[in-house]
Parts: structure tokens; sequence; C-alpha cells
């Protein structure tokens, strides 16, 4: 069942009592979050840090939700990036989820999904740009890319790559056959006309289908593939966990640390569940001052479930991130 069948209930902000750790548990192989407070209930959360400073934060929950930071410790909430709903969001669903922001040519540019009725893979993609990444500013740009119930595959969980050569490109996928990536035109943020491939990059053949919310980041030659594995979205039930392969091309082949490929259910666990920490996943990647993080949601054993954001630097020293 994918993750469009399950239910995504408004999220209300309650403070997060998650101690901060920088050095790895001792009861544990994955760190607890670092520490975070105010309006931390969120899912599928995306950041970027403004040139003065400011955190911008959006994911799902009531939409498109926004939280704001000046020390990545203290959250507060705002509105939601649409203040009138585009019109062609009609066609699929009343509210966006599973946002990506990033900051290119002068102006933020926002990736997000949108999915129809429950337990279909009608969904899409569209895009959005602000030339300061706050609530209410977003101009819409309509769709990006479209799956249908014949598809085979998942237009949601939208992420961007900008490799240093230029190109662009657009990873997305949830659950049937996989994760899938497209190239983009840089002039339209849509795809690239003389290149339509859609490249399969991570799936799981046999068993459960669940792997979502790619994630792609390039560090000393390689190109890394995040991935949300298993079950979202169930509170204390949940068995989300994010899972990372590479590559030498952006397009894949990826492997995991064993040398499984991603295509045939490889992955190498970065964060699963520990403790009250439970199903961390819906992640996205941040390069900030003190290194590269890792932003995510999980489930507060503590909380009845709540979702709540996680947050955690990488060490890439061996090759292969590792959260703490």
């Amino acid at each position: 069942m994918s993750r469009t069948s399950r239910v995504r209930t408004t999220l209300l902000a309650l403070p997060a009592a998650a101690l901060l750790a920088l050095i790895p548990s001792t009861a544990s192989a994955y760190p607890n979050p670092g520490t975070v407070t105010g309006a931390t209930v969120i899912h599928d959360p995306t950041m970027i840090r403004t040139s003065a400073g400011r955190y911008l934060l959006y994911g799902t929950g009531g939409g498109l939700g926004y939280r704001t930071s000046t020390d990545r410790i203290a959250f507060t909430a705002g509105s939601d990036a649409f203040t009138t709903k585009p019109g062609w969001w009609s066609s699929y669903a009343t509210e966006a989820w599973a946002p990506d922001i990033s900051y290119h040519g002068g102006k933020y540019l926002m990736y997000y999904a949108l999915s129809s009725t429950f337990g279909s893979n009608k969904s899409a993609i569209g895009l959005a740009a602000s030339t300061t990444g706050l609530p209410g500013s977003w101009t819409d740009y309509g769709t990006v890319y479209t799956s249908t119930t014949s598809s085979d595959y998942n237009a949601i969980d939208p992420n961007l790559f900008v490799d240093d050569d230029g190109t662009w490109w657009l990873s997305f996928g949830s659950w049937w056959t996989g994760l899938k990536m497209i190239q983009i035109d840089p002039a339209t943020g849509k795809q690239l006309s003389s290149n339509t491939t859609r490249y399969s990059i991570a799936s799981r053949p046999t068993g459960t289908k669940a792997v979502e919310a790619p994630y792609i980041v390039k560090r000393n030659g390689y190109y890394y593939l995040f991935a949300s594995y298993d079950t979202c979205c169930a509170g204390t039930s949940s068995t989300y966990k994010v899972k990372v392969g590479r590559a030498t091309s952006v397009t894949g082949p990826y492997y995991d640390k064993s040398g499984v490929a991603m295509t045939n259910n490889g992955g190498t666990a970065v964060l699963e569940s520990h403790g009250s920490i439970i199903g961390p996943g819906g992640q996205s990647i941040m390069n900030d001052s003190d290194g590269d993080l890792i932003v995510y949601h999980y489930y507060d054993g503590n909380d009845n479930g709540t979702p709540k954001l996680g947050i955690n630097l990488l060490n890439w020293s061996s090759g292969w991130p590792v959260a703490y």
C-alpha cells in the first residue's frame, strides 16, 4: 500500500523533548536527534539557510507547513507556503506534501507532491518559485511530472539535484517500481525536452515495495542516494528507516556498502528506530556551516507517537554518511 493511501492528519505544534546528541548513544548504534524546541511537529522536512542566516523549513502538515529558526534549535511556525491554492491542484488533492526547497539563480525553488484518491498513483509533482522563500511569496508554475493509475511508478516525493557540470536532475518516487529520475531544464525547472528518459535508481523487486523519498548529494566524487524504507505515518507502529547507496554516475547504478544494488533491495542503514525514536525518515540533506545535516521526522514514543523534527550532523570520513 503506497504512502498516498495513508491518511495525513493535520499536525499540531508541540515542543520536542529530544536531547542534543552530537555523540552516538552508548545504548544504540544510532544517535538521538539534536535539540529542537517550539514548533517541531512536522513530516517530510526540507530546510535551507538564507544568506542572512535564517533557517527556512517546509514540510507536510496542514499543507506545505512552514517553520523558521535563527539558531537551528528554537523553531516557530508560520503560514502555509501558499495563501491561495493553485487551481490545478483540484485534479489531484486539496493539499500538497513532501516539499523540496533549494536556491538557484537568485531564487528559491520548491518542488512538491500531490496525489488523488487513497491507494492511487494518480499523482503529480509541482514547482513554485520565490525571491524570499517566505510563506505567501510563492509563484506556482504548474506540473513538472505526473503519473496515472496505469503507471508503474508514483510521481511524488521530489528532490532536485544540481551537478557540478550544471546539469539538473529530479529524483522522485514512492513504492510501486521504486525511485525514478528525470533530467531537468534549468531554464524552466521542468523536464529537459532533449532527454525524456525516466531512469530507475532504486527499487525492491521482491517482498515489500516500500521505498520512497529519494534525496541525492555529491560528496568526494561519489553520488549518494538517501531513501526512506518501509512504513511511514503509523505513529509508534511506523517502521520507517533511512538507507543510502552510492554511485559514480548520477543516474546510477547505486550500490550499498556491501555491494548490493539499490535496484535490488540494497541500502546501507543511516537511521533506524531506537528507544523512543521511532520510524525516522522523510529525510533531506542540508549543508550548513558546521557540516552536512540530515533533517527528518520521527515518531516520539514518549509522546503518543507524535511526529517530530529530527536533525543530526553527518560524518563522511569513512566514505559513507554516519549520523551523530
